[in-house]
């Protein structure tokens, strides 16, 4: 099993949570590649059979700027090596905000519209209550693993 993992953080903590699901992953036999600046041709030239999205959520409910460029790119092209394969989302955002894990939400959005069926309900990780995401995550990512076994 090769999984993608796409990243975007605005100080970090999304992108730790997806290098942390990078070694998960990798500690489960399955080939786990992360990229935080990757494009569509470098995704499709892995080649993947999973996609995992980590992202945390700007103070207005959007997308982080560095994962930008990808998620157009991606909505422009929907490129069809995507289409049918089996994907999960982690967000990270504050309950505090209106807009509570709205990230998460918009590569949700995008995972619909290239076909990608979810195997599992969105992780929300909320920095008013994490600590430490990478190890909150790990319960999810266990569930995440067996489900693409299956």
């Amino acid at each position: 099993m090769k999984v993608a993992i796409l990243s975007g953080s605005v100080y970090g903590a999304a992108e730790d949570v997806a290098r942390h699901a990078e070694q998960l992953l990798k500690r489960q036999d399955i080939q786990a590649w992360h990229n935080p600046r990757a494009t569509v041709q470098e995704i499709l030239a892995f080649a993947p059979q999973a996609l995992l999205a980590v992202t945390s959520t700007t103070g207005m409910g959007e997308l982080p700027d560095n994962i930008m460029p990808l998620y157009a790119q991606l909505r422009d092209e929907l490129p069809a090596a995507l289409r049918g394969l089996p994907g999960g989302v982690i967000a990270l955002g504050d309950s505090s905000y209106d807009l509570y894990c709205g990230g998460g939400e918009q590569m949700r959005e995008l995972f619909a519209e290239l076909g990608i069926h979810e195997v599992q309900g969105m992780l929300r990780l909320d920095a008013s209550e994490t600590v430490n995401p990478e190890a909150d995550a790990e319960p999810w990512l266990a569930r995440f693993v067996e489900a693409l076994r299956s």
